[in-house]
């Protein structure tokens, strides 16, 4: 590891999400304005006037969802927590810094400020396990842009995935195990474990993204670790009137309740951290969803948030990286 404490960085990168209410529509007009994520066919001309126009007609549904979870999202707060965890797990010379995609704070001003602080080089952790051009691929790109601007002499060492790193499938089957241990001992053995990963439009599988075969990559990982047993993997957040990957997690529940069973526990693999997906979302709509349909025992695996074993396993990915580029 490098040793001089005003020039090494480590910086984490997610999507982020409103801090207020009031941040709600800008939030969601940079998100569709980002033509990584969404791109229309008539091209740029019309990208943002869409934006402009959907983030008006969305903000009041999402906003009643952000008043369920205290007015703002929680992926800051545990990101800043998780970029300080692992820079404290490396040793005193790392300085941590959070560069957020859609909201503050923005790769602009992280820049910026670790051009001020002198800082010469810093690994780059992007906070989505599993590679896709749509969210890691637009955070390190924007991410890269920044750095041309604002300080084009930093050197990057870029962890763009680690969807089969030995360390995080240890924590994520940490939290099933934990989890599966909450249901009473007569039923147990029946949980059905359901992953649900976050749903992208079919036509960027369809033109060769790693992000399906990376999820179950992962899936795969997590389930040799906690032994055989029923599992499934589903999709969730979609909406909109395009193709997406399938199935649904809604419809898998459906499917799971007309089979008889009654006890799912549902795995958000492709969340390292609680937002308004896993706070609503799952512990919500999916939740009433389960229950009226005769799922009695529907339960959540803790989100790996700041956990000691998912702060440990990223710190020894980065450790790994950072070493490798000495």
């Amino acid at each position: 590891m490098k040793t001089n404490s005003s020039a090494t960085a480590l910086v984490v990168l997610n999507m982020g999400g409103p801090d207020s209410l009031a941040a709600i529509q800008p939030f969601l007009y940079n998100l569709f304005s980002d033509r990584e994520l969404i791109q229309l066919p008539a091209g740029r001309l019309l990208q943002k006037p869409f934006a402009w126009l959907i983030s008006r007609l969305r903000t009041p549904k999402v906003r009643e969802n952000y008043r369920m979870i205290g007015g703002k999202t929680p992926q800051l707060r545990w990101t800043t927590l998780q970029a300080e965890g692992i820079a404290t797990a490396l040793g005193p010379e790392v300085r941590p810094y959070v560069a957020m995609r859609y909201w503050h704070p923005r790769a602009d001003a992280t820049v910026q400020q670790m051009a001020k602080d002198g800082i010469t080089h810093a690994v780059v952790l992007s906070l989505y396990p599993h590679y896709t051009g749509a969210t890691s691929g637009s955070s390190i790109v924007d991410f890269q842009r920044a750095v041309a601007k604002y300080h084009p002499t930093l050197k990057l060492t870029i962890i763009s995935q680690w969807y089969d790193w030995p360390g995080y499938l240890d924590a994520l089957a940490n939290r099933v195990q934990e989890s599966l241990e909450t249901y009473h001992e007569l039923m147990r053995d029946e949980v059905q474990i359901l992953f649900s990963a976050h749903a992208l439009p079919q036509k960027f599988i369809d033109r060769g993204d790693p992000y399906l075969d990376h999820v179950l990559a992962t899936v795969r990982g997590v389930m040799e670790r906690v032994g055989e047993r029923p599992w499934q993997l589903a999709f969730q957040s979609r909406s909109g009137p395009v193709q997406w990957m399938e199935p649904g997690t809604l419809e898998t529940l459906d499917n799971l309740a007309a089979a008889g069973h009654r006890a799912v526990l549902l795995v958000p693999v492709s969340f390292v951290s609680d937002h308004i997906e896993t706070l609503v979302e799952i512990d919500d709509e999916f939740a009433r969803h389960a229950h009226s349909h005769g799922i009695t025992e529907f339960g959540r695996t803790a989100s790996l948030n700041d956990q000691p074993d998912f702060i440990a396993a990223m710190a020894a990915l980065v450790r790994r990286e950072w070493q490798g580029q000495s």
